[in-house]
């Protein structure tokens, strides 16, 4: 078996729709609705799944728990615009911008959380170094 790419996450959270206007207005995600009305958040090929806490769909995690994640997504285009749209969002930033290593090279980041709490990285690459 060889994994080719992480398809999707789920995120257990207390307001769904606190949930779904954060991650649209912020970072630019899309609210989509599949299954029985179940309600995730499309970006590239990827998407999260909400789950609404105390109310987890099976099977599900163990500990389904509100801000317990850690979670780095990379944009296109240089931290600066990063820092600019997020201000303007009026999100308080946690650290960053800071120089970390992403899974194919240096990175450049900053950190903040969504209305659960979870911890979100948003982070550019340096293009001039990649690793192989």
């Amino acid at each position: 078996m060889r994994i080719d790419r992480l398809d999707h996450v789920v995120l257990t959270v207390v307001d769904i729709s606190a949930t779904i206007d954060f991650y649209s207005r912020v970072l630019g995600m899309q609210e989509i609705t599949f299954g029985d009305q179940r309600r995730a958040l499309a970006f590239g090929q990827q998407k999260i799944n909400l789950h609404s806490a105390g109310h987890p769909i099976a099977p599900h995690a163990t500990s389904p728990t509100p801000g317990s994640a850690d979670l780095c997504f990379i944009v296109t285009g240089g931290i600066q615009g990063v820092l600019t749209h997020l201000q303007t969002c009026g999100v308080t930033l946690e650290a960053g911008p800071v120089p970390r290593t992403g899974a194919t090279g240096p990175i450049t980041s900053v950190y903040f959380r969504d209305p659960d709490g979870n911890l979100l990285e948003v982070a550019t690459y340096d293009q001039s170094i990649q690793l192989s």
